[in-house]
């Protein structure tokens, strides 16, 4: 019952930040130094066409009843025309967003695959070789650019050795684990270091307290302390860690798609930059602050079910 109440809080705590998301939407194609229609069709457009789009638009309501027309089609589920693709921008966004959901899910499997046994390798023992050579890694790999470190991969793991698929999204669960196994791991290298610096210094710290010097006393193995106290205990701040990494690295999935030709929402959305399609960028602006969004609920009721007094916050 309680979870139930914390989870309808924080539904209604999204509200607000919501709201801001489709204003800042909204004045995405305002913004646009001189007449958004035709920065989009070009100087040299036919005043018929320029006329019909600026009615499409509602460029010729006061900007109050453009935001209240942009909200009750955002109601109803539409999400503008594409001029790109000459249709609906809902369902191309649809048709994608699978696959940029396979990169963010895959890319945290594998953050927690890598950063957790590397943050409890160097809680071990700290101040050890294997300690510092851990930490060392973690403060070099901050400092690794997304897309260099994408090409870096695809040029020594499928070209040249030639392991891995260098560009697609492959066919079936088994095609998808394989294609989009480079994509993942480049953007989980981003988050790692920063999953396992939280992570090992939560364990130092649940390792001195008193509890767990009880759970010694009475002769709990290693195994069974670090499992029932240290790692249950020291997780959720880094849940915490990984959410928020997560979400910011929503937008970081375009250049990611860009590189290995995934046909994901990041990558309609550069296209969409490049072709002025305001509609698509308007679109998939509004999708991909959702999925942040919903990442970060996510995180806060992962941690709440990890630590229950989170739920009294």
């Amino acid at each position: 019952m309680r979870f139930a109440r914390f989870l309808v809080r924080r539904l209604l705590q999204a509200i607000p930040v919501l709201i801001g998301v489709t204003l800042v939407v909204f004045l995405m194609i305002h913004l646009v130094p001189g007449d958004p229609a035709r920065t989009a069709l070009g100087q040299h457009v036919s005043p018929e066409a320029l006329a019909r789009l600026q009615d499409q638009w509602g460029l010729n309501q006061s900007l109050p009843a453009q935001y209240m027309e942009f909200l009750e089609r955002l109601v109803t589920g539409d999400l503008g025309i594409s001029l790109r693709y000459g249709q609906p921008a809902g369902p191309l966004i649809v048709e994608r967003l699978p696959v940029t959901i396979w990169l963010l899910v895959y890319s945290a499997v594998l953050t927690c695959l890598i950063g957790i046994p590397l943050a409890l390798l160097a809680a071990s023992r700290p101040g050890a070789i294997r300690d510092k050579l851990v930490r060392v890694l973690s403060v070099a790999g901050l400092g690794i650019p997304s897309f260099w470190l994408g090409l870096i991969l695809i040029e020594y793991l499928a070209v040249e050795a030639q392991l891995l698929p260098p560009a697609g999204y492959g066919d079936g669960f088994l095609g998808h684990i394989e294609s989009m196994f480079l994509p993942s791991l480049t953007i989980a290298a981003a988050v790692v270091p920063l999953v396992v610096r939280s992570l090992r210094a939560e364990v130092l710290r649940v390792n001195a307290s008193e509890y767990v010097t009880t759970a010694r006393a009475k002769g709990l193995s290693e195994g069974q302390i670090r499992m029932r106290h240290v790692l249950r205990n020291a997780a959720a701040p880094a849940v915490t860690v990984l959410a928020v990494n997560m979400s910011f690295l929503v937008g970081g999935t375009m250049v990611v798609e860009r590189i290995f030709s995934l046909p994901g929402v990041g990558n309609l959305m550069l296209q969409g930059i490049i072709a002025r399609d305001f509609g698509i960028v308007q679109a998939v602006t509004f999708v991909l602050a959702l999925i942040v969004i919903l990442v970060s609920i996510f995180g806060d009721l992962v941690q709440a079910l990890i630590d229950p007094r989170v739920e009294a916050r």
